[in-house]
C-alpha cells in the first residue's frame, strides 16, 4: 500500500472520525453534568478522553502534514453538531413551560389537561399593554415539547411562551417522568 494514501487520505479520515467521536461524546457530557445526572457523565468522559489521546497523538506524530491539521479542526466542528443533534434526539430531561396568552384560555388550558399535563394557571396584568392575560405553567418532558408546543398554536396561535430546562422535581410530576430518570440520580 502506497504511504502516501496512507498519510493523506486514511490518516486524517480516521483523525476526523475520532475527533467526532470524542466531541459528541464531551458535549454530551457537558449537558449531562448541567442536567446534574452525576453517573453518566464521568463515564462518557472515560470514553471521550482516551480518544482524544490517539487523535491527539497521531497529529503529534505526524507535525509535517497539513491535512491531519484539517481533518482535526474539521472533526471538532463535526463532533459539536453532531453532539448536538444527538442530545436533541435524546431528550433527556423535563422542562418548565410559560405560556402567556391576551387570548381566552380556556380551551388551552383543558386541551393540555386532557393530554394529561398538570398545569398551574392564573389572570395577570400584561407588562406592555395592561391588559388582562393568562398564564399558564407547566413541566412536563422534553420529549413532549413538541406536541405541547403544537397544542398552542392549535388554540392560541400568539401566545407568547417560554421553555426552561429544570434540573430536578421533588413531586407533582406524574410518577412515570420521575422514576425513568430516578436510576441517573442514584448518587444525587
Amino acid at each position: 500500500m502506497d504511504s502516501t494514501w496512507i498519510n493523506f487520505i486514511v490518516l486524517p479520515l480516521m483523525i476526523f472520525f475520532a475527533r467526532i467521536l470524542d466531541v459528541s461524546l464531551g458535549t454530551l457530557r457537558i449537558v449531562m453534568i448541567s442536567k446534574g445526572q452525576k453517573r453518566i457523565a464521568p463515564i462518557l468522559g472515560f470514553f471521550e478522553v482516551p480518544i482524544w489521546l490517539i487523535a491527539m497523538g497521531k497529529i503529534m506524530q505526524n507535525l509535517d502534514n497539513w491535512t491531519c491539521y484539517v481533518a482535526y479542526a474539521g472533526g471538532f466542528a463535526s463532533g459539536n453538531y453532531i453532539g448536538m443533534l444527538i442530545e436533541e434526539k435524546l431528550a433527556v430531561g423535563i422542562v418548565h413551560l410559560q405560556i402567556i396568552t391576551a387570548m381566552n384560555a380556556d380551551k388551552l388550558i383543558n386541551a393540555l389537561k386532557v393530554a394529561g399535563y398538570g398545569i398551574t394557571h392564573h389572570n395577570a396584568v400584561g407588562g406592555a399593554s395592561g391588559n388582562m392575560v393568562s398564564v399558564i405553567y407547566s413541566v412536563v418532558k422534553r420529549t413532549d415539547i413538541n406536541k405541547v408546543v403544537l397544542m398552542i398554536r392549535e388554540y392560541n396561535p400568539n401566545a407568547f411562551y417560554s421553555i426552561g430546562d429544570v434540573r430536578f422535581v421533588n413531586k407533582g410530576l406524574s410518577a412515570s417522568v420521575i422514576n425513568k430518570y430516578k436510576w441517573w440520580r442514584i448518587w444525587k
